[in-house]
């Protein structure tokens, strides 16, 4: 009986030995670790790859919301500046024809003149309190408005991004408005026309 029990032992135990000689051995382990590296490496790159395209995209549209902001104020700009250009020219233009204000303020100095001079003034004093006082006001009105269409004419062709007509606009506007500032001021002065004399 003590002989067929050790044999039967002994027959069991090679299995057993084989089993942990195979655990003990590294190379089914090792070969199967690269093969899983290289499967999680390529999911990696292809997952880099989808995240990169939409930080395009995204770059895209902020491109794009900068040009659409940008285009509301190119023509706010251009809308200023064409404005600005008829103002400029409108200006000039009644500087040198005259206006209304002109007018009311030329009428109020001669009325002043006639009541000052109605009772005790000499024909000199009459021609400078009537005359002389309404002429000198309305060129003082006119030099007004064509100081203002100078200066609006220097703005609009200071402003960028202005239209070539913009640009014309606001050059005869600053024309107009220095020639009815010359003539403003020579008539202000009694430069191109002096008062009559009493004995002339």
């Amino acid at each position: 009986m003590d002989i067929k029990t050790t044999e039967k032992t002994e027959e069991k135990t090679p299995p057993a030995e084989a089993e942990e000689a195979s655990a003990a051995t590294p190379g089914a382990g090792a070969k199967e670790a690269p093969a899983a590296d290289s499967a999680e490496e390529a999911r990696d790159a292809s997952d880099g790859g989808r995240k990169a395209a939409p930080s395009a995209d995204s770059d895209d549209d902020g491109l794009d919301d900068e040009a659409a902001e940008a285009e509301p104020a190119a023509e706010a700009t251009g809308i200023g500046a064409g404005a600005g250009a008829v103002v400029s020219a409108a200006l000039g233009a009644v500087a040198l024809t005259g206006t209304w204000t002109g007018k009311v303020v030329s009428e109020r100095e001669t009325l002043i003149g006639q009541i000052t001079t109605s009772q005790s003034g000499s024909p000199a004093q009459q021609i400078s309190e009537i005359y002389g006082d309404a002429w000198h006001s309305t060129a003082l009105v006119n030099g007004v408005f064509a100081l203002l269409a100078l200066i609006v004419a220097l703005v609009v062709l200071t402003l960028p991004r202005r239209p070539g007509w913009v640009r014309a606009v606001a050059v005869a506007g600053a024309a107009l408005g220095g020639l009815g500032l010359l003539l403003s001021i020579g008539t202000y002065f009694d430069l191109f026309l002096s008062l009559p004399t009493a004995g002339s």
